[in-house]
């Protein structure tokens, strides 16, 4: 991992198995419009905020209870000059129990400072990490 990628953690009471479960359930935390499969090895989603966001996943690395990573095949984001920013980054999930608590750890591989999306990006993604995503998990809804 690159210290400068995006990331951010928070620590829950639930195993890492429904941390796992609500990760991979992706409609139940992400607003906007996802498309596909989003709970299997090379499953492929899309996800789509019109008219400023849409972006293409393949799932290629799952250890249930431990570990998620999307691989952004496509992208479109339509308030920054370079629309493909996100093309060829990795959006990683790591699931570990901690003094029994799980936490869970957000990483976006290849959204760094230099991006011009970074700010935005990373404002949105601790808002679906910590708030969203953390809720589902803790509580069943987003």
């Amino acid at each position: 991992m690159n210290n400068q990628d995006f990331s951010v953690s928070f620590l829950v009471d639930q195993k890492p198995q429904q941390a796992y479960d609500a990760i991979n359930n992706v409609r139940g935390w992400w607003s906007g419009e996802v498309e596909g499969n989003t709970d299997k090895l090379n499953d492929e989603f899309t996800y789509s905020y019109p008219p400023y966001h849409y972006s293409k996943h393949k799932l290629v690395e799952m250890i249930p209870g431990k570990k998620v990573v999307w691989l952004v095949t496509d992208s479109s984001l339509n308030f920054v000059e370079d629309k493909t920013e996100w093309n060829g980054t990795k959006i990683t999930f790591d699931i570990t129990e901690k003094d029994g608590q799980t936490e869970v750890r957000f990483t976006h591989h290849g959204l760094v400072p230099k991006n011009e999306c970074y700010n935005d990006c990373s404002n949105a993604w601790t808002g679906y990490i910590t708030n969203s995503l953390r809720n589902l998990i803790t509580t069943g809804k987003a």
